[in-house]
C-alpha cells in the first residue's frame, strides 16, 4: 500500500506519518517512511540545491525540474521495489506538492506540472493521500512557537502559502483519493481518523 501526506508546511505531517507508522508496525505491517524531497542518494542531494537559501535567485521552472528529478530517482530506486515486496510505502509528500506549490504557488501551468508529474512518477500512485488542511496564519503561529530555522521554500510569503494551500483544496477536490482533514484539531484525534481510513482500505482489499 502505498499512503502520502500532503499539506502546506507546519501542518504536522511528520507527526502523524510517525503515529502511523507505529500502529502499522503493532499490527504486523513492513513499514518504509520516504520524504519528498529526498529518499535516495541522488534525491538527498537535490534536496540540498532545493532547500538551500542561498539558492534564492532559483527559477522556478529549475525548482520544479529539481523536484521531479529526485522523485523519478526515488520512484524507481525506492517505491516500486518496495511495493513489489510487500512493504506499506508512507511518503512525507509526492507529486501533489508539486502541482500546489509549483502549478499553484508558482503559477506554472498545471497541466504542464501534471504531465511532468505522470511522466516523473511512471506507475507510483498513492492508494490513499491525506492532505491535512491548516489556515496559513496557524502554520505561522507554529513555525514560530517552535522557533523552527526556515529552509528556502519555507521563507516564502503568506500570499504564496494562500496559493498552494488553495491549489491543494483544487486537487482535493477532482482526486478520488485525496482525503482532506482538518489539520488544526487535536493531534490524536487526527490519528484516530488518519488510521480508520487506513485500517478501512486494507480492510476492503483483504477481502477482495
Amino acid at each position: 500500500m502505498f499512503i502520502s501526506f500532503e499539506g502546506i508546511d507546519f501542518c504536522g505531517k511528520s507527526t502523524q506519518i510517525s503515529l502511523l507508522e507505529s500502529a502499522l508496525s503493532k499490527a504486523g505491517k513492513e513499514i518504509i517512511i520516504i520524504r519528498e524531497p529526498g529518499g535516495t542518494v541522488i534525491s538527498e542531494q537535490v534536496r540540498t540545491i532545493l532547500l538551500d537559501k542561498k539558492n534564492s535567485g532559483m527559477i522556478s521552472k529549475a525548482e520544479m525540474l529539481l523536484f521531479s528529478a529526485s522523485r523519478a530517482q526515488l520512484v524507481e530506486e525506492k517505491i516500486i521495489p518496495c511495493l513489489k515486496k510487500g512493504f506499506y510505502v508512507i511518503s512525507d509528500r509526492f507529486y501533489d506538492s508539486t502541482t500546489a506549490y509549483q502549478g499553484y504557488g508558482r503559477g506554472i501551468n498545471c497541466n504542464f506540472v501534471e504531465s511532468l508529474n505522470a511522466f516523473a512518477a511512471g506507475k507510483a500512485i498513492p492508494d490513499i493521500t491525506f492532505f491535512l488542511d491548516i489556515p496559513v496564519e496557524l502554520a505561522i503561529k507554529r513555525q514560530k512557537e517552535n522557533a523552527a530555522e526556515l529552509d528556502r521554500i519555507e521563507s516564502s510569503t503568506e500570499e504564496f502559502y494562500n496559493r498552494v494551500r488553495a491549489g491543494y483544496k483544487k486537487i482535493a477536490e477532482r482526486e478520488k483519493r485525496i482525503v482532506t482533514l482538518d489539520g488544526a484539531i487535536s493531534i490524536n484525534e487526527l490519528h484516530r481518523q488518519i488510521l480508520s481510513k487506513v485500517e478501512s482500505y486494507i480492510a476492503k482489499n483483504e477481502n477482495k
